[in-house]
């Protein structure tokens, strides 16, 4: 865990601090659930609105906790309108991205859906689509930074600055709340979630509480690169909290070129882990795959892709690498042919395989272009993504 300096005042969002007050000065837990069900429908009432909290209770909250730690700098809206960044300051200083995808299958069946929205990856795992409906998904970020510095990802370039507190993560839910209703939510934006674990599996029980924002728990996706302890602590602490792999190579050997983590967490044993995930947990398991032109594309690579997952039940997402305007990256995405030829090659292999359609390009919001330049108040380039593999468009979106 990265350390932080400790903030002025702490987000009423952060439980386990209120919590800790709550219990030094008195007030009985009961009040605390009274709180939060409150709100989580009056998100901006005043302390002494919330019924029969004590007068303890009331000053501890106006002296120690706000509603809202962070502000939202700037929000962009893609041109398709289809996909909007939030640019969050936090009370320290440092500034993370958040992005809302909008989705509208109203007009599509359920066939069309499965087959060209890779929006949704989550339509395989017994969503229905049928009728058709508004929704959105909120990519989420976990840290300032990553440290996992995957050599494709635009995050990767920051280093780690810190990480968010429970309440910092839940207030990005909050800010999105403001734009529009959220469905599902990923945790797919900068950061590695699980190098942040305890905070992550604070703020996804505050997610998937029935009496606060009360999210299913399939609704809710943590993306990690394959930190293997934390995966397994994950199916005993978020039982049914969905889990997707960002894998993006078939074998150890290349996997460790392009993800620096596989030399710690060899591929092996990352499998393994997957399959005693999916043992224990019986759940669908989505797999993340950035397409690299002319480094994991080829036909051979779809083959061993294909029967590296062969009989296991996952989703694979597949991903063209998403353009960041930086002179660090020199990457190409595979053409429309390639991809679709690769993608066919590993469905032969009786693996359930989506190509992602990409959302928020325009406002460097899509897949792997999330970054903060501190000191120009802005992202990169065009914008910034999500990153964690970002699937974030594509892997969570209905119910």
């Amino acid at each position: 865990m990265v350390g932080r300096p400790l903030p002025l005042h702490s987000s009423v969002w952060d439980k386990a601090a209120v919590a800790a007050a709550f219990q030094e000065a008195g007030v009985k837990p009961s009040h605390l659930t009274s709180l939060y069900k409150h709100l989580a429908k009056h998100q901006e009432a005043a302390w002494e609105e919330v019924p029969n909290l004590p007068r303890a209770a009331v000053q501890l909250l106006n002296e120690n906790f706000h509603h809202l730690t962070s502000t939202v700098l700037q929000c962009q809206t893609s041109g398709s309108a289809d996909t909007t960044k939030l640019l969050l300051k936090l009370q320290n200083g440092m500034q993370v991205e958040a992005v809302i995808m909008h989705y509208d299958t109203t007009a599509s069946s359920r066939e069309e859906c499965d087959e060209t929205a890779s929006d949704d990856v989550a339509s395989i795992s017994g969503r229905s689509h049928v009728g058709g409906h508004q929704r959105a998904t909120l990519c989420v970020s976990s840290q300032v930074g990553c440290i996992m510095g995957c050599t494709f990802c635009a995050t990767g370039t920051m280093g780690i600055k810190g990480d968010l507190t429970a309440g910092e993560i839940l207030e990005q839910l909050v800010h999105a709340q403001r734009v529009t209703p959220i469905r599902n939510v990923v945790f797919m934006g900068m950061g590695e979630p699980l190098n942040n674990y305890n905070e992550v599996s604070s703020a996804v029980k505050m997610m998937v509480d029935p009496q606060v924002f009360a999210l299913r728990r399939s609704a809710v996706t943590v993306s990690t690169v394959g930190i293997i302890p934390r995966m397994l602590q994950m199916m005993e602490d978020l039982p049914g909290v969905s889990l997707a792999l960002s894998l993006h190579a078939p074998t150890q050997e290349l996997r460790k070129t392009i993800v620096p983590s596989a030399k710690s967490y060899p591929l092996e044993k990352l499998m393994a882990a997957v399959d005693k995930y999916q043992m224990q947990t019986r759940q669908k398991v989505f797999v993340e795959y950035v397409m690299l032109a002319k480094v994991n594309d080829s036909e051979e690579q779809a083959h061993q892709l294909g029967a590296l997952l062969q009989g296991r039940a996952v989703v694979l997402n597949l991903i063209p690498w998403n353009p960041v305007y930086s002179p660090e990256f020199d990457f190409e995405a595979p053409g429309h042919q390639r991809t679709e030829i690769f993608q066919t090659i590993v469905r032969q292999y009786g693996v359930h395989c989506t190509v992602r359609q990409e959302k928020g390009q325009d406002i460097s919001g899509a897949c792997g272009q999330l970054v903060v330049e501190y000191g120009a108040g802005k992202g990169c380039g065009i914008s910034t993504n999500s990153d964690m593999e970002d699937i974030a468009s594509t892997l969570i979106g209905t119910k």
